[in-house]
């Protein structure tokens, strides 16, 4: 349309040239008219100078001759545009017809056209395409390729598309829509213009540009399963029609010590022996896949693989995994269960093992003495129902009321998950308990055990029990027998006549420590610690032990312990009060002084393992009762449990104490002296007593500020100063109140610890026998303690060369100072 219309604009200038030059040649044609008609007039009117008329006509000839020549040359110039104006109007008739004739073909309906005039300009679009070819019709949809052609088409367009316009590269492609229909796209450049023509292809065309696609997607996948291929652990080879390698993967060439692959095909290593080939190219005469495991030297080891080869009319490919650690490992399960067969074999207890079919799989020896079958009849794997039934038949079996019940039930440990456990008892008088164990794959595992034995032992041994008992019952001598746990086994009612005990107290299943609690009170130096600590302690060498003991109301008891098989330990009491009055009558005397030096000696070295090594057996297996490893205790038990630990603890704390004071009174407590950081001390002293302080909404205030940093001192003592004047405080300190802890460094080298509580305080009578040992004063407290604590603190502090004092009054609360040197040079002797 653009060349048509500069074509009409050119011929529109012609006939304007030609206007005006037909306008000159008019003019000169009247100016030469106008001058032949003045010329005669002129010359007739002047004849009469001759010499001036030749000269004038000479003028009007040349002008005149003038004009004629400006005539013919104007009529022949316009005879030469009028021929040009004719050829231009035929050729621009010609471009307009080529004009309609190319917008015909441009917008034919199987080709579109997107054409750039200039190479950043806005696209011009021309034609469509048809429906069917899958591309939109709107422009902006058109020219977003992404949204309308396959993501791998639009991709080699959009690549294509930057090329030519940057830098003219023509392209050819074929592409395909969304839809799956494929065209054609050509893109071709000028100087000035870019043009892409897609066009819908005829049906020979779109089958062979399906075709290219097609390939391009083989190649493609081709290319990813060669790289999986090469990825693979797991060797991998192709072979052409006569065997030779064509091409394998890399663990290939590493199972082969052939370096690349390229070195690997140019040698030719194989990884199969000759004959493994040989065995491959027979097995393709019958049929085109070889599976087989052959055995690989690999590494200078032979290694077992499972090789896996394809042949086709003309190539080959194969795969190899190895088989090695399965072999191994299955080779290990057989040597396993034939392990595992020949140790069941050993066994007493008959066992038989159905598979999930319910056929038998094992059974040992046992099992086949136990119900006394033909070794042929269980080798050929009856199922458990024809094996019950024979069992019934046989009358080896009791008979059931419901026998199809009773079997469905013992079968449905097939169908269980935990282990189904039965009683059978047989006619011949023995009694079995049956287990039957599911297994995680199916079947189950049997286990007869013959408790008939067991049962009669356990009748005879009740049938002893009560043959002793009723002897026991008889008896003067007072007798209890405790088991390893501690509890009764047997008493009989001398022992609680004995011992002044209340009816219904002892009885089988009483612990030890129940018995001590209401014994202790009727004697005036009770054995029942030794016999706790013999009962329930581990004394390996489990020596019997006699003593005598002697109750309040003057009764002597002798007793003996005596240790009996399964870790039990009997203990007899036998009044000998008599006896005792006639000796002691004629020893008092001469006794007295030895009696009480040796008590002191034999308490200071002997207390440690006499007191405390019990009080910690009994805290240990309380602990371990509490715990459930020994069995469920019940409410009333755990109770007990837990009076026993606490029990345990305090009465520890006090032996403990009255070994340190015995120590010191002995004149061998040696102290630990060393650097001694006071924050630590003082946070492990607290944490001791942070439970009772919560449990009574008790704060605990410490202050530090003024405090030095480190002390030479015994750091276990210093601790226990501290917790005896903290559980004091706390002892006193009202509900909701503060217990004060201050630490500060005072002139001297001294370092004072204060500690105070808001309590009722003390009045003088209490102040004045505060420090001695075994006074305990309730004073308002919560609980009546042994009277040790501040003897100890006062102790200890003395050891330290240091000094105690104690501010209070009544109702004005309690404050302990204790003073200790900063700095000591070397570890001292306690003071005798």
């Amino acid at each position: 349309m653009g060349t048509l219309g500069r074509g009409e604009a050119k011929a529109g200038r012609f006939d304007a040239r030609r206007r005006a030059r037909g306008f000159g040649v008019r003019a000169a044609a009247a100016a030469l008219a106008a001058t032949t008609a003045i010329v005669p007039g002129t010359a007739f009117a002047q004849t009469g100078l001759r010499v001036n008329d030749v000269a004038q006509f000479s003028l009007l000839a040349g002008v005149v001759s003038a004009a004629f020549i400006s005539a013919f040359l104007l009529i022949r110039e316009r005879g030469r545009i009028d021929r040009e104006n004719q050829q231009l109007k035929a050729r621009l008739a010609d471009l307009g017809t080529a004009l309609r004739r190319s917008d015909a073909l441009l917008n034919l309906r199987d080709q579109r056209v997107v054409v750039w005039d200039d190479r950043n300009s806005r696209p011009e679009l021309v034609g469509t395409l048809p429906a069917d070819a899958g591309a939109p019709e709107d422009r902006a949809t058109f020219l977003a390729f992404g949204r309308w052609l396959a993501p791998q088409s639009a991709s080699a367009l959009e690549r294509a598309l930057g090329q030519l316009r940057d830098k003219g590269t023509n392209f050819e492609l074929v592409i395909e829509t969304i839809s799956g229909s494929v065209m054609e796209a050509q893109g071709r450049s000028s100087l000035s213009h870019c043009v892409v023509r897609f066009s819908a292809l005829s049906r020979r065309q779109r089958e062979l540009a399906e075709l290219q696609l097609d390939h391009q997607r083989v190649l493609r996948d081709h290319e990813t399963i060669l790289a999986l291929i090469d990825a693979l652990p797991a060797p991998f080879w192709l072979r052409d029609g006569r065997g030779k390698l064509e091409w394998v993967n890399k663990a290939y060439a590493r199972l082969v010590d052939g370096g690349t692959v390229e070195a690997v095909l140019r040698d030719e290593r194989e990884l199969l022996s000759e004959n493994a080939r040989d065995a491959m190219a027979r097995n393709r005469a019958a049929r085109p896949v070889f599976e087989q495991t052959l055995s690989v030297v690999v590494g200078g080891e032979r290694q077992m693989y499972a090789v896996t080869d394809f042949a086709a009319p003309d190539a080959s490919a194969g795969l190899a995994l190895d088989k090695t650690e399965v072999e191994t490992i299955r080779e290990e399960y057989q040597r396993t269960i034939i392990s595992h067969a020949d140790t069941l074999d050993q066994l007493q207890t008959a066992v038989a093992i159905f598979d999930a079919d319910q056929k038998l799989l094992f059974f040992n020896q046992a099992f086949q003495k136990l119900w006394a079958l033909d070794p042929a009849f269980l080798e050929s794997a009856p199922d458990q129902t024809l094996l019950l039934d024979r069992l019934r038949s046989d009358g080896k079996l009791a008979e059931q009321p419901e026998w199809r019940r009773w079997k469905e039930t013992i079968l449905a440990a097939y169908r269980a998950i935990d282990p189904q456990e039965h009683v059978w008892h047989l006619p011949d008088g023995r009694t079995l308990r049956v287990v039957g164990n599911p297994q995680p794959k199916g079947g189950v595992t049997w286990v007869f055990e013959n408790l008939t034995e067991q049962l009669n032992l356990e009748s005879r041994y009740h049938t002893a029990v009560r043959v002793q008992g009723e002897t026991l019952d008889n008896l003067a001598e007072g007798v209890a027998v405790f088991g390893p746990d501690g509890k009764i086994r047997l008493a009989n009612p001398a022992f609680s006549h004995l011992w002044n005990l209340a009816e219904g107290l002892v009885k089988t299943g009483t612990h030890i420590a129940v018995i001590r609690a209401a014994c202790e009170g009727n004697a005036i130096e009770s054995p029942w610690s030794d016999l706790v600590s013999v009962v329930t302690g581990f004394d390996e060498e489990r020596r019997d032990r006699h003593g005598q003991a002697e109750m309040r109301d003057g009764t002597v008891l002798r007793y003996a312990v005596i240790h009996l098989p399964n870790g039990q330990v009997m203990t007899t009491f036998v009044d000998v009060t008599d006896s005792v009055n006639v000796e002691r009558a004629l020893k008092d005397r001469n006794e007295a002084l030895e009696r009480a030096d040796r008590l002191k000696n034999d308490f200071v070295q002997h207390v440690s393992y006499e007191l405390r090594s019990p009080l910690t057996n009994i805290i240990g297996f309380t602990e371990l009762l509490g715990l459930g490893g020994t069995g469920p205790l019940n409410e009333r038990q755990r109770e007990y449990v837990g009076h026993i630990g606490s029990s345990s603890a305090v009465l520890l704390t006090i032996v403990n104490d009255i070994l340190d004071l015995a120590t010191v009174d002995a004149g061998i407590m040696q102290l630990d002296i060393g650097e001694i950081v006071i924050d630590e001390a003082v946070q492990s002293a607290s944490d001791l007593v942070v439970e009772r302080l919560r449990e009574h909404n008790i704060k605990l205030a410490v202050d530090l500020s003024r405090a030095p940093a480190t002390l030479h001192a015994d750091g276990h003592r210093l601790r226990q100063i501290l917790y005896n004047l903290l559980n004091n405080a706390a002892n006193y300190a009202p509900e909701g109140s503060t217990v004060r802890l201050d630490v500060r460094a005072l002139p001297g080298d001294l370092v004072e610890f204060r500690v105070g509580d808001d309590g009722p305080g003390m009045s003088e009578e209490v102040l004045e026998t505060i420090f001695q040992r075994f006074e305990s004063h309730a004073n308002g407290g919560r609980k009546r303690g042994a009277g040790l604590g501040l003897s100890i603190v006062k102790s200890f502090v003395e050891l330290h060369s240091g000094t105690v004092e104690i501010r209070t009054g009544r109702d004005q609360g309690t404050t302990v100072i204790c003073r200790l040197p900063a700095i000591a040079t070397q570890s001292r002797a306690a003071a005798e």
